[in-house]
């Protein structure tokens, strides 16, 4: 029997799930991270770098939580700053320049909502790489490995092909919002998650993602070595693609096209 949505979700939060790091370090060689926004500080919630991916070179960014209670309070819970975004940005920008393809793993219940991130500029920080993404002329490929919330995961899935894996969840709002905003009772969360479409399911029959990976052997060598096999037959489809830029905007102009639209008399 498959899980229901809100068992999803709780898979998609489990400490034990493989976070960003963990795909860097299994599936790329010779990662070498990069720090720093350039304006303002480092965000330990958005790691990123220069690595290999079967002998050629990729740009990798990655929203990591982190395993234990340290290492979660130090990533801030993978909840990223303003910085943490405009971190990835100036990673993706700079391979764009050198001609290198992007992969992002986007594990977070959303942007970090402090007073100071909003001072800072935390709308801007994500409108600016919905924007500037969308018109990156190198291939991009982001994969949901746990949560994926609201614009905090969106701003490092403006891709050309988004996947998920077979228990991540991708939702604009956390089940427990949405069953606070609705019904004024965070306990209804269940009740929420079968409404919001989460689940990788939902995101396929939408058109939302491209692709369902299983998670059999999840957090072993095979289970690496399957997503590093599908993700060089991508990019190298990808980076003979000579109209990558259209095809992105045309990718996310069909989101809905076929929806029936409720008319009200």
């Amino acid at each position: 029997m498959s899980a229901t949505p809100y068992e999803r979700v709780k898979l998609a939060r489990d400490n034990n799930r493989p976070t960003g790091l963990d795909y860097i370090r299994n599936i790329f060689q010779g990662f070498i991270e990069l720090h720093g926004d350039r304006r303002y500080a480092d965000d330990p919630a958005i790691v990123g770098g220069i690595a290999w991916l079967n002998g050629n070179p990729v740009t990798v960014i990655a929203i990591e939580k982190g395993h234990t209670a340290k290492e979660r309070a130090y990533r801030n819970f993978g909840a990223p700053h303003p910085e943490g975004y405009r971190k990835a940005l100036r990673l993706m920008k700079q391979a764009e320049k050198f001609g290198r393809p992007i992969v992002c793993f986007i594990d977070t219940s959303g942007a970090y909502c402090g007073i100071g991130a909003e001072e800072r500029g935390q709308g801007e920080a994500i409108a600016e790489n919905l924007l500037e993404m969308s018109t990156l002329c190198v291939p991009i490929l982001s994969i949901l490995i746990g949560e994926g919330g609201s614009g905090g995961a969106l701003a490092l899935a403006v891709a050309d092909q988004v996947w998920m894996l077979q228990n991540s969840v991708y939702s604009v709002i956390s089940p427990e919002g949405c069953a606070s905003i609705l019904w004024k009772d965070s306990s209804k969360a269940e009740s929420a998650a079968e409404s919001l479409k989460l689940t990788a399911e939902d995101a396929k029959s939408l058109g939302v993602i491209e692709r369902i990976l299983t998670e059999k052997d999840i957090g072993k060598k095979d289970f690496y070595d399957r997503i590093r096999t599908l993700l060089h037959e991508e990019i190298n489809h990808l980076s003979n693609d000579m109209d990558l830029i259209n095809k992105r905007y045309a990718r996310f102009r069909r989101f809905g096209a076929d929806a029936v639209i409720q008319e009200y008399v």
